[in-house]
């Protein structure tokens, strides 16, 4: 068998995750000073351990006037049941982070569905792609 050759049942299963945007606009303290941009990646990650979904940062997502970004990206298990990315904007309180982790721990996208108020907040992803560094 190739290398490429994919077989069902042998790919790892990959867990919801959480990619928080901290480009020009998100996690910047000047445009929005009355967030606490770090306290809010930690306790992002605090969470993922708990609960076993991941938490990456990137650089610029692109909606700079919806900042701040995340992008809910479904498990394994979600993709297979439909699930898709989800882009929530003004992602800056704690209520928001509160239902973020709610979400990403029930399994996030194709596996439960999103608190009503987070669904609120869910934004069209940009047109054309960005270049992204992952960190």
């Amino acid at each position: 068998m190739s290398p490429r050759t994919f077989t069902p049942g042998t790919a790892r299963d990959l867990p919801c995750t959480l990619v928080v945007c901290r480009g020009c606009c998100c996690g910047n303290p000047r445009k929005h000073p009355g967030t606490d941009h770090a306290e809010q990646v930690a306790r992002l990650r605090a969470a993922a351990a708990e609960h076993g979904f991941r938490v990456r940062t990137t650089d610029c997502l692109g909606p700079c006037d919806q900042a701040n970004v995340v992008v809910v990206t479904p498990s394994s298990a979600g993709r297979r049941a439909g699930g898709r990315a989800a882009w929530v904007g003004f992602a800056m309180d704690e209520d928001c982070t509160d239902d973020l982790v709610r979400w990403a721990a029930g399994g996030g996208p194709g596996v439960a569905g999103p608190p009503p108020a987070l669904e609120l907040q869910f934004i069209r992803p940009p047109r054309g792609g960005r270049t992204r560094a992952r960190r």
